[in-house]
């Protein structure tokens, strides 16, 4: 599938000249799903109850994020089995949450590090997203829940996902699961957090997952382009000072802005395996969904990418009120199982 063009600028750097033809003739923004928008509503009345975050000691504000986020994350498919692990990594142990679906059909699991800048989140509170992906594909899901800034700063949380990777490949017969059909993928942060662990296990020469999946992700540090700016003043969620504030607890180092594990926009992207990217449209992540397929496809990965017209960063959250949230899973779900299929092909060929 050809990565969809930028309703706000097509890919390029982050530099004034890519943004100024955009802004000298604005318009009006694409309307919001009247669900999106419903729910968005509900959501910003209760956010009203409480301090904003940055005011606040970070446990305080964790607390609120979880406190909020819980009513999305109940109901759903219910699982033939929930196991929890503590897995071994050289930050120390991290948790780990598999979810074992009825009707499960794919040997292998979708490894998901959810969202939240780096700070916010936990496998609670995308616990039903996790669950949605294992009914829908048929696959086993993994949670990890990886350490969280301010107290772990980059690259602590992606040594442990990459050290959770490895021992899933050298370990996952144990869990029931087959180490060569694993996958990882995750939202936001998460997605972040994926891309990263694949450069960081191409580059060390271990075993790379079957594919990825990049939930509206942040895939840069420089925050001057067109959808940030479009879309990030707050009025769809995620907003452009809640970005740095992110950034201002995750990244100490000048270098680890450019680093690219974490800046991975521009990283070298060959040999990757497959991705499939859903896409935000009033997102000020935006852009770096549409500049990721686009050079994931010009390094030669296998790429599929679908932008959801109306939707907001952390719109998968809203599945049990909001129906295009139901469509991204099932292509999702889709093409795990092709993915599966055709992987399953060509080495059948190969033998």
């Amino acid at each position: 599938m050809t990565p969809p063009s930028s309703p706000a600028s097509s890919p390029s750097s982050s530099s004034a000249a890519a943004i100024t033809p955009d802004w000298l003739t604005p318009r009006a923004p694409p309307p919001l799903d009247p669900q999106v928008l419903a729910v968005m509503r509900q959501m910003g009345a209760e956010s009203l109850k409480y301090p904003p975050r940055h005011l606040i000691p970070i446990t305080e504000g964790r607390a609120i994020a979880e406190k909020m986020r819980a009513p999305a994350a109940q109901g759903g498919p219910a699982m033939a089995r929930t196991v929890e692990h503590m897995l071994p990594t050289r930050h120390g142990d991290v948790r780990m949450r598999v979810h074992y679906p009825d009707g499960r059909s794919l040997p292998g699991a979708l490894v998901y590090l959810h969202g939240g800048g780096f700070a916010l989140f936990s496998l609670d509170t995308h616990d039903r997203v996790m669950r949605e992906y294992a009914s829908r594909a048929g696959i086993a899901v993994i949670g990890i829940a990886y350490s969280l800034a301010p107290e772990a700063c980059f690259p602590q949380p992606l040594d442990e996902c990459v050290d959770v990777m490895r021992w899933l490949q050298a370990n996952a017969q144990t869990l029931d699961i087959d180490p060569s059909q694993l996958f990882i993928g995750g939202d936001s942060a998460g997605a972040n957090l994926s891309i990263g662990t694949c450069l960081t296990l191409r580059d060390e020469g271990h075993p790379l997952p079957r594919g990825m999946l990049l939930n509206y992700g942040a895939y840069r540090t420089d925050l001057y382009h067109a959808s940030a700016l479009r879309y990030g003043a707050g009025e769809y969620g995620l907003s452009v000072y809640m970005m740095v504030w992110f950034q201002a607890l995750y990244l100490r180092k000048p270098e680890d802005f450019s680093d690219p594990r974490m800046n991975s926009l521009h990283a070298r992207l060959e040999g990757l395996p497959p991705a499939f990217l859903v896409i935000t449209e009033l997102d000020p992540l935006q852009d770096d969904s549409v500049e990721m397929a686009a050079r994931l496809a010009a390094a030669g990965v296998d790429v599929q990418s679908t932008l959801y017209p109306g939707t907001v960063h952390g719109f998968l959250e809203m599945v049990d009120a909001v129906d295009v949230a139901g469509c991204a899973f099932d292509d999702s779900a889709r093409w795990l199982r092709g993915t599966v299929a055709t992987s399953t092909t060509t080495e059948g060929r190969q033998v």
